[in-house]
């Protein structure tokens, strides 16, 4: 930043400002629609370590996975057209997950705009519905104003994604301007009236439930909320692929309410008479397709606290809507101590119990017992293993299976998107290295984003990848059979040895057939001293924990005909 007369390029004052606001690391896949910004990256590498990844949906993903798990927006690079079409994934999953994090596409130069110049796109079009605010900044001298308002959007309300367009010329232009100051979150408190009804509405609850959920937590916010609801012996639940957020060993656990949620919690949720949801929307996943909760008014009375106002009575109306941050709000609900009774006591213990049941694992078939090694890493990794999934019905092991005891052990796509384990596992071991991270995937979900295995070598990033490979896209094969039974139609796959292909990018690589050889292949992996990978090759009659593919065609088959 030390510039004569403050005389700089577009480029320069760009990473001036991400230096300014604390960024420390971004990821990108390079064009020459931004080479600018490259060049003044070269002179900002003691400040900002450049990841370079193979594909930008890779980025993408890695720079949402920063961002769910430091708080501070990830930062991405790409390049115009093909490049910004190719990362949109990317900011998808940052805006249905609520993470903050910034995108910055190159564009062509401003006296090309509106002629459908190389790989030209309007990206206010583009991202318009999939982004919390877009902008292409045409004036050099506007860099730090619209940067800053970038950080501040991404960081502030319900947390999300910002695209911001970079016109080649602009990046080159130069101009003689002031930096702005570093962003700066804004908390926000429930009112003391709130607080107040809050307690009187718990103090009359008789089968309560929590739900906490969505973003813009810390881990003193979520000591603060396990606090007050061990005090008040509340059971809680968290919501889908939010599971990290309290503590699953606690004797008030209930379960998570997702795609593996167990019957009897969906149950127990209809049969609650009040529902204090802090965080999370109570979207699709969570609802069991709106089905949980009664739309619009709710049987059970609502307390709905959440960081983005327009979110208070989108889907569902609340007794009580409480807009707050959630660090500020888990503050003032431990300050509440102990305000309920006793009398939902035997409620607790049930939901526990239901908890703890759906722990339980039944044989599936073929010679790898996936229960049997989620049994394993339950009672062999460190509490603070990072653990990542993708989507497919493969999810449904670390999901119902795993026990997460700390904050930020889970990082998966709430919108269910494929491809997100591997790069987000890269992005969480070089956050932190000294944490042991494993990334689940299915053989369908791993190939969308496995070249980043290359990246994962690059950078030394130490992560185990775990591809549970059963042939085919399970998920849809599941739906499939039971909607259209016997008739397989799309969704078979041809996969290579996953193990040899990780050692041909310079991993370590192990095969996986039974259930006993799982252990030491895991140890092995560990012991390697660079990235590694475990193919678990599974039955594809084992195509969920509880039903084989097989009797899933056949009760299809016989409902069709009854």
């Amino acid at each position: 930043m030390n510039h004569k007369n403050n005389h700089r390029t577009g480029g320069e004052i760009l990473i001036d400002a991400l230096r300014i606001n604390g960024v420390d690391r971004a990821f990108c896949v390079p064009g020459e629609s931004y080479l600018a910004a490259l060049d003044a990256l070269h002179d900002a590498k003691e400040d900002i370590e450049l990841i370079v990844c193979r594909q930008e949906g890779g980025a993408t993903y890695m720079a949402e996975a920063y961002g769910k798990l430091t708080g501070k927006p990830g930062i991405a690079f790409v390049t115009r057209g093909p490049g910004a079409t190719n990362a949109s994934v990317g900011v998808h999953t940052a805006f249905q997950d609520s993470t903050p994090m910034i995108l910055f596409i190159g564009q062509v130069a401003s006296d090309q705009v509106e002629r459908e110049a190389f790989q030209e796109v309007d990206y206010r079009r583009m991202f318009g519905q999939m982004a919390k605010w877009v902008v292409q900044i045409d004036d050099v001298a506007r860099i730090p104003e619209l940067v800053s308002q970038a950080f501040h959007r991404a960081v502030n309300g319900r947390p999300g994604p910002v695209v911001v367009a970079l016109p080649e010329d602009m990046l080159t232009a130069h101009a003689s301007v002031a930096d702005v100051p570093a962003h700066k979150k804004v908390e926000i408190s429930a009112g003391a009236e709130q607080l107040q009804e809050l307690a009187d509405l718990l103090k009359q609850a008789e089968r309560p439930v929590v739900m906490l959920g969505g973003s813009g937590w810390n881990k003193q916010a979520v000591a603060d909320a396990e606090a007050f609801c061990v005090a008040n012996n509340l059971p809680v639940a968290t919501s889908f692929r939010c599971q990290d957020l309290y503590n699953n060993a606690l004797a008030n656990y209930a379960g998570e309410l997702g795609t593996s949620a167990s019957p009897k919690l969906l149950q127990s949720i209809k049969d609650s008479d009040l529902l204090l949801v802090i965080g999370a929307r109570i979207g699709e996943m969570t609802s069991a397709g709106y089905t949980m909760v009664n739309i619009p008014v709710p049987n059970q009375k609502l307390i709905h606290v959440h960081s983005g106002s327009e979110e208070l009575g989108r889907v569902y109306y609340p007794t009580l809507p409480i807009n707050a941050t959630m660090a500020a709000f888990a503050k003032q609900l431990r300050g509440l101590g102990k305000i309920g009774s006793d009398k939902w006591a035997s409620w607790t213990a049930e939901l526990n119990k239901n908890y703890n049941d759906n722990l339980q694992h039944a044989p599936i078939p073929g010679d790898v017992q996936m229960g049997e090694i989620m049994q394993w890493m339950r009672a062999n990794l460190p509490e603070d293993t990072i653990m990542t999934t993708g989507a497919g019905n493969y999810t449904a092991w670390p999901h119902r299976f795993y026990q997460y005891k700390t904050f930020r052990t889970q990082l998966g796509a709430t919108n269910g998107s494929m491809g997100y384990g591997v790069p987000a596992a890269i992005a969480a071991k070089l956050t932190d290295r000294d944490r042991t991270v494993i990334a689940f995937a299915g053989d369908g979900c791993f190939l969308m984003n496995g070249q980043e295995l290359a990246t994962a070598m690059q950078y030394d990033a130490r992560v185990v990848f775990i591809v549970v490979n059963n042939g085919m896209y399970g998920t849809i094969r599941m739906h499939q059979e039971r909607t259209y039974p016997g008739r397989v139609s799309g969704t078979g796959l041809a996969n290579p040895d996953f193990a040899a292909l990780a050692q041909a990018y310079g991993l370590h690589g192990e095969t996986v057939a039974a259930t006993d050889e799982f252990a030491p292949a895991f140890e092995r992996c560990v012991a390697s001293g660079k990235p590694a990978l475990i193919e678990i090759r599974i039955d594809q009659e084992a195509i969920t924990p509880k039903m084989s593919l097989s009797a899933m065609r056949e009760q299809a088959l016989a409902a069709q005909k009854g």
